[in-house]
């Protein structure tokens, strides 16, 4: 069956701290390559993750880093654990290639440009992933992904070029496909996958969220300046616009609490962390990360049956295409 192949075309995004060792396993075994995000945790929690995703399944997944903040202890622990893939966000990717290398790993690094996929593999990345503007949490270029993608892939042939940014079906992935990628990479639609750790109000946002909710937008950058991003427009997102989009610290309601984690930590109004699952207080303050692709998402669904249902969406397109006759004047 054609859509059979499409399973290993497509990858889950880290989405933040909703990325579980659940959630990677779970994609990863049904033929899509599972993700953690692990910047900011400790080493041991890090490893912890690891091998719980390895306790799940005996298929490939990844772990992802973001470069602007320290990472190098727990990138080695990971790599000293075998994980096979390492994906790098922001900064530059050859600070970090000379040790995923020699590890066995192959190391994916995310661009905005394609000056930026340029710079990635003169540092030796292994594949590109081009992240599109209508991504969702932080957002690295100007450039759509329908414009980005064919640049980029036309730019490093023949490296690979994983797409990212808008993806929220099969028919966005046979899409990408289509302009040159080897595979996408889907955040949004994994937020409300079972196994994430969402909290229920975030979920329930994307859910119901049309595209233009989805806002482009620097309002959540304590701790992570000058990192553009996009997320669902709540209570803090429209009071800071309302009024005239300040700058810290004279935005509205500036170093309040508004929530609080399992383990007791508060959260600030306009901290970059999204509300997990048994956090309390005004979560919908927080950041609802998620990207334009929200607006066709309307389901929660375990991430297996996620996989499934764009692989043979989008198996089932590729296959109507080349049936299609051709138009071609004779």
């Amino acid at each position: 069956m054609p859509e059979a192949g499409h399973r290993r075309s497509h990858l889950q995004a880290p989405i933040g701290s909703a990325a579980t060792p659940e959630l990677a396993a779970a994609v990863a075994d049904a033929g899509g390559l599972g993700m953690l995000a692990l910047t900011g945790l400790t080493e041991a929690e890090a490893v912890d993750w690891v091998r719980r995703v390895r306790q799940a399944t005996n298929r490939p997944f990844g772990v992802n880093f973001v470069l602007d903040f320290p990472i190098t202890d727990t990138l080695a622990a990971c790599l000293d654990e075998g994980v096979p893939v390492v994906s790098t966000f922001w900064g530059d990717p050859a600070t970090v290639t000379g040790r995923i290398h020699p590890a066995g790993a192959l190391h994916l690094h995310v661009v905005g440009s394609v000056e930026e996929a340029s710079r990635a593999v003169d540092a030796g990345v292994d594949i590109v992933v081009a992240q599109g503007w209508e991504a969702g949490g932080h957002v690295r270029g100007q450039v759509t992904t329908l414009a980005l993608v064919p640049a980029v892939v036309d730019a490093v042939d023949p490296v690979p070029v994983i797409a990212a940014g808008g993806i929220g079906d099969g028919r966005g992935l046979a899409a990408v496909l289509a302009l040159g990628a080897q595979a996408g990479r889907l955040g949004t639609r994994f937020l409300t996958a079972v196994e994430a750790l969402t909290h229920d109000i975030h979920r329930r946002r994307v859910i119901e969220a049309a595209a233009q909710d989805a806002v482009y937008t620097r309002c959540f950058d304590d701790r992570w300046p000058n990192a553009p991003h996009r997320a669902i427009r709540n209570s803090t997102l429209s009071q800071w616009e309302a009024a005239g989009s300040p700058t810290a610290p004279r935005r509205p309601g500036e170093n309040e609490m508004v929530a609080t984690d399992t383990s007791g930590r508060t959260r600030l109004r306009y901290g970059v962390g999204m509300p997990l699952a048994g956090m309390t207080g005004d979560t919908e303050a927080m950041p609802l990360y998620a990207g334009q692709s929200a607006g066709l998402i309307r389901e929660i669904a375990p991430a297996a049956q996620i996989v499934t249902a764009i692989a043979i969406q989008a198996g089932q397109i590729i296959e109507a295409l080349r049936q299609r006759p051709s138009t071609t004047a004779r």
